[in-house]
C-alpha cells in the first residue's frame, strides 16, 4: 500500500511524513512535490508534483493507493490546481482521497472557504471515497506576531472578542497521519480545532506574561489593520485577506468545541500557552 502525501515539504506536509514514519514503513510514503532536492531529508521517495502541470500529475500517481492531498497554498488557484489533482487521481486508480479543508467550510465567511468547498465538490463527484479535514486555525497563523507586537508594544487585529479554536500545525498534521492509515475514516468529515479557545486578548496576556513585558490587544477596524499591514510591507491583497479573517473570527467562523481533533490524536491538542512559550524560544 502506497501513501502519497501532496505538498510534502511544506509546514504541514513534512510534519505528516514524520508521523507517517511511526505508522508504516518508509517505503510505503511517497513525497509529492514540486522541488525534489528540498525533499531529500524526508527520507521517503519523492516524485515530482505540480499542481499546474496536469500533463505529468497522473504519471506521478501511479501506483498511489491513498492520497492526502493539502490544499495549494496558492489562494486563488486553489479550485482549478485541485481539479487537476483530482482528475489525474481519478485516471491514476486512486483508491481514497483525503483533503485538507477548512473549519465549517460550509458555513464560513472566511474568504477561504470557497475554493474549499468547490474542492470538497469536485471531490464528491470523481466518485472515489473521499475524507474530510476541515481544519481550523494554526496557533502558529497567529504567532507570526509576536515578533512585531514585541517591537511596537502592543498586539493588534480586528478579532474583537471572538473565539479562536487554534491547535499546533503538528497536532493537525499528525491528525491527517492517523487518519490516512485507518480506511475506518473513508465517508466521513471531521470538524478538527483546538480543544480550549481564546480571544486576541488572552493571546496577548500570556504574550506578556512569558516575555515580562506588558503587550496589550489593540482591537482595530477592519480597514485601519489592512492599513497597517500594508505600511510594514504586506502586499495589499493579502493585508486586506488577513484582516477579513481576524472579521470572521470575530462572527465565531474560528471556534468549535467538538474536541474532534483530540479524540483522532487521543491526546489534548497543544496549548496556546505551550506553543506561545516555544515561539519566545
Amino acid at each position: 500500500m502506497k501513501i502519497g502525501i501532496t505538498g510534502a515539504t511544506g509546514q504541514l506536509g513534512s510534519l505528516v511524513i514524520d508521523h507517517l514514519k511511526s505508522k508504516t514503513a518508509a517505503e510505503n510514503i511517497v513525497a509529492l512535490v514540486r522541488n525534489q532536492e528540498k525533499a531529500a531529508g524526508l527520507g521517503v521517495e519523492s516524485r515530482a508534483f505540480d499542481y499546474n502541470d496536469s500533463g505529468t500529475l497522473k504519471q506521478s500517481l501511479s501506483g498511489i493507493d491513498y492520497l492526502l492531498l493539502i490544499s495549494s497554498s496558492e489562494v486563488g488557484q486553489r479550485s482549478r490546481q485541485h481539479k487537476n489533482v483530482i482528475q489525474a487521481a481519478k485516471e491514476a486508480g486512486v483508491k481514497w482521497i483525503v483533503y485538507t479543508s477548512l473549519l465549517h467550510a460550509d458555513t464560513s465567511t472566511l474568504s477561504l472557504a470557497g475554493e474549499h468547498l468547490e474542492t470538497e465538490a469536485l471531490l464528491k463527484e470523481a466518485g472515489i471515497p473521499v475524507t474530510i479535514l476541515r481544519n481550523g486555525w494554526y496557533t502558529e497563523n497567529y504567532l507570526g506576531s509576536v515578533d512585531s507586537a514585541l517591537k511596537a508594544g502592543a498586539f493588534i487585529g480586528s478579532a474583537g472578542e471572538g473565539k479562536i479554536s487554534s491547535a499546533a500545525r503538528n497536532d493537525f498534521a499528525e491528525a491527517a497521519a492517523v487518519v490516512i492509515t485507518d480506511p475506518q475514516h473513508q465517508g466521513k468529515v471531521y470538524e478538527l480545532a483546538g480543544d480550549e479557545s481564546y480571544t486576541l486578548s488572552d493571546l496577548a496576556k500570556e504574550i506578556s506574561k512569558e516575555a515580562g513585558k506588558e503587550i496589550p490587544y489593540n482591537n482595530l477596524e477592519e480597514s485601519q489593520y489592512a492599513g497597517i499591514l500594508e505600511s510594514v510591507g504586506v502586499p495589499a491583497g493579502f493585508a486586506q485577506a488577513i484582516a477579513g479573517w481576524d472579521v470572521s473570527a470575530s462572527k465565531g467562523d474560528l471556534f468549535d468545541d467538538s474536541k474532534t481533533l483530540s479524540k483522532l490524536i487521543q491526546r489534548p491538542t497543544t496549548p496556546m500557552s505551550e506553543s506561545v512559550v516555544q515561539t519566545l524560544g
